[in-house]
């Protein structure tokens, strides 16, 4: 009789620890980030959470889910663009769980899932754009990308927050003739503005002529300014202008001797 009991009291030590653990799996707690899908035999009874949730042994089944964002970090994908540039392209896409039902349901593992929509469709949209527009253009690149990857994602019940393009690793030879591009439009803007100062430059330095030509007192006022100028610096060369009225003077003196020559020739002819 004493076996007996023995044996009756470990079937009963054994099947109380098992219902004291089942007991104790009765109770879970959910955070406040946090839902709870009810399966009872199975099937979906009902979303409950946060806080404290009971559960009916051996019948319930819970599966959790969060209702936080969530960063999906889509690997660098080979692209070829509209203009047959062959490029690298990574993105971020922050999404979330707006509902649970269709996220455990209707799709397997649904972050899975979203980041093989978003690489699919990250080489069709940029498949479909020119290398400008895909360096120039990144807000609108981004704002399509997530009109579709939301349109696709959302049968599961998962919203897209948000789609950023990080890097775009281009050729290196491509990269050199961006380089050379860039500064020869450099250079034709500094040759064009340094045309425009010359232009500038010409046109008042016509307007000063005018004005000192006007009054042959304003020229000789700024013969004499310049030679202060000069005399300034206390160099050892002296550059002195000569006027242009003394030059005209000697080229008219030139000229009437060369007119009195010709008529003394002429003279000495008809004497003769």
């Amino acid at each position: 009789m004493g076996a007996v009991y023995s044996v009756l009291t470990i079937f009963i030590l054994f099947f109380g620890l098992i219902f004291f653990i089942m007991f104790l799996r009765m109770f879970r707690v959910l955070n406040e980030y946090e839902r709870g899908l009810i399966f009872r035999l199975g099937k979906f009874s009902q979303i409950k959470g946060p806080g404290l949730i009971i559960l009916i042994p051996i019948l319930d089944k819970m599966v959790k889910t969060s209702l936080r964002t969530l960063a999906i970090d889509v690997p660098s994908q080979d692209i070829i663009t509209k203009d047959n540039v062959s490029v690298k392209v990574n993105a971020v896409v922050y999404l979330r769980v707006a509902d649970p039902e269709k996220a455990i349901i209707q799709v397997e593992d649904y972050l899975y899932a979203s980041s093989l929509v978003s690489q699919t469709t990250l080489r069709s949209i940029l498949g479909q754009s020119d290398l400008d527009e895909l360096l120039s253009h990144r807000d609108m690149i981004n704002a399509k990308l997530k009109e579709i990857i939301d349109r696709e994602t959302e049968p599961w019940g998962i919203q897209v927050m948000n789609v950023e393009l990080k890097n775009v690793d281009l050729p290196q030879e491509l990269i050199r003739a961006m380089g050379r591009q860039a500064e020869a439009e450099r250079d034709k803007r500094a040759k064009i503005i340094n045309s425009e100062g010359e232009f500038l430059s010409a046109a008042k330095l016509s307007e000063a002529a005018g004005i000192l030509g006007s009054n042959p007192f304003a020229l000789q006022l700024r013969y004499l300014q310049v030679m202060t100028e000069i005399a300034a610096e206390k160099t050892s060369t002296m550059i002195i202008p000569l006027p242009m009225e003394l030059m005209r003077f000697f080229t008219n003196m030139n000229s009437k001797m060369e007119l009195d020559l010709e008529k003394e020739k002429e003279e000495d002819k008809k004497k003769e």
